[in-house]
């Protein structure tokens, strides 16, 4: 095999699993008032909403984990085998949300097998965005790290894009009724096709070409005195692209139904151009980091979204299209900026033989507590404060904890990776 052809397969592969991955997550948050109807029926409607994204929230809890079981897999087995397993384990439970049965038809029951199939998907999530991303590291030329990880965030995006607009397509060619009733199903069962061709692509992967070294027990060295300040720091830094992403990408398309008055289709809208704007701006802003270095665009990306978070939602406050579109677009943009250099970032602090496991656990960590919980946090806030806007205030605390962060961290780009 040619090394170009060896670094599209490369590529495609870490591309594929994550578009799943995504896709499903992304199709559940912008569904989740009328998942919330359908399977977590309430007489207050806020009660009912903040189930649907507590079970949002349980997938999540489940990452570390699947952080912990595909990380293993990945430093003892190999990375090839953990990527396949972890696509395979989305696919299923997509399907089967798909033609879950609703409270009305069995009560009590539906809630908890959504919660369970959430669970499961939480699982699959813990191995395979970190597992992608140590996979096209270690198969990327020194120079292009930061390009390579970003295909992992690249497929993640175009997942939630291809969730979105497929989300927005189906609210405006049927009834509120038909949405309600049938319609909703349809994104999910779509996904299982996504995970047939992930199966395909990843059925004949090279396996990685560092790993000279090997442990037995990968998670008590990832624990240990040696590695707890790079573990520290990549548990801090996420947690901010954990808060962000999820705010501003999953729940602000509710939150412009419910709080600005927009329509489903206005807010699906809106957010599709915005991940479109995502996807393009995140290799760039990768690329770039292979040439300045990582911490240059830690720092600017973090303090960026602490100054602007108020602003911003502040705009898109308003019942103007473009007004809303222009804020959310500024989100991407910056979010961009820091979350595409993460990968590389957090992949090149650890050594070959817990590579695997450091990168999932604290990664998946503050997506745990702090990414899944985000909706269901922004919904509380603004219950409590009476103050839409005052979901600003999260985003500025996670954004100058992790600015702290960047300032102390060391550059990693150009390091040896064993």
């Amino acid at each position: 095999m040619s090394k170009e052809k060896h670094f599209k397969k490369v590529l495609a592969a870490g591309l594929i699993g994550n578009i799943l991955e995504w896709y499903d997550f992304a199709v559940y948050g912008f569904f989740a008032s009328t998942i919330a109807t359908q399977f977590f029926p309430s007489d207050n409607e806020t009660t009912s909403l903040i189930a649907a994204f507590g079970a949002f929230a349980a997938g999540f809890l489940m990452r570390p984990i699947g952080a912990i079981f595909f990380g293993r897999i990945g430093d003892v087995v190999g990375r090839k085998k953990m990527l396949f397993l972890s696509v395979m384990l989305m696919a299923i439970p997509t399907f089967i949300i798909g033609v879950l049965p609703t409270h009305d038809q069995i009560g009590f029951s539906a809630a908890i097998l959504m919660v369970l199939m959430r669970m499961l998907q939480g699982l699959s999530v813990g191995g395979e965005y970190t597992g992608s991303i140590v996979f096209l590291i270690e198969h990327a030329p020194k120079d292009k790290r930061g390009f390579f990880s970003s295909f992992s965030m690249t497929g993640a995006t175009l997942g939630i894009l291809l969730g979105s607009g497929f989300g927005a397509l189906i609210t405006s060619m049927l009834t509120e009724a038909e949405l309600a009733s049938w319609g909703w199903r349809i994104p999910f069962l779509v996904g299982i096709s996504i995970g047939l061709v992930g199966f395909l692509i990843r059925k004949g992967l090279p396996e990685a070409p560092v790993q000279s070294e090997k442990t037995s027990s990968p998670l008590k060295e990832v624990f240990s005195s040696k590695y707890k300040k790079p573990m520290l720091q990549s548990v801090g830094l996420n947690t901010m692209g954990a808060v962000s992403f999820y705010l501003i990408f999953i729940y602000l398309a509710t939150w412009l139904v419910q709080e600005v008055h927009e329509t489903k289709v206005i807010a699906l809208d809106i957010n599709t151009i915005s991940l479109f704007i995502l996807l393009i701006a995140v290799p760039l802003f990768a690329k770039l980091s292979d040439k300045v270095g990582r911490k240059p665009m830690l720092i600017t990306g973090s303090i960026l979204m602490a100054i602007l978070a108020y602003p911003l939602i502040w705009l898109m406050h308003h019942h103007e299209f473009w007004m809303i579109l222009t804020g959310q677009a500024i989100f991407a943009i910056v979010l961009a900026i820091f979350a595409s250099t993460i990968p590389a970032f957090m992949t090149e602090l650890f050594p070959s033989k817990i590579r695997a496991s450091a990168t999932s656990i604290s990664y998946n960590i503050p997506y745990a507590i702090f990414g899944g919980t985000a909706p269901m946090v922004a919904v509380w806030i603004i219950s409590v404060t009476g103050n839409a806007d005052a979901i600003a205030g999260y985003l500025i605390i996670v954004s100058l904890v992790s600015f702290f962060i960047a300032l102390k961290v060391k550059e990693t780009k150009g390091k040896d990776l064993d």
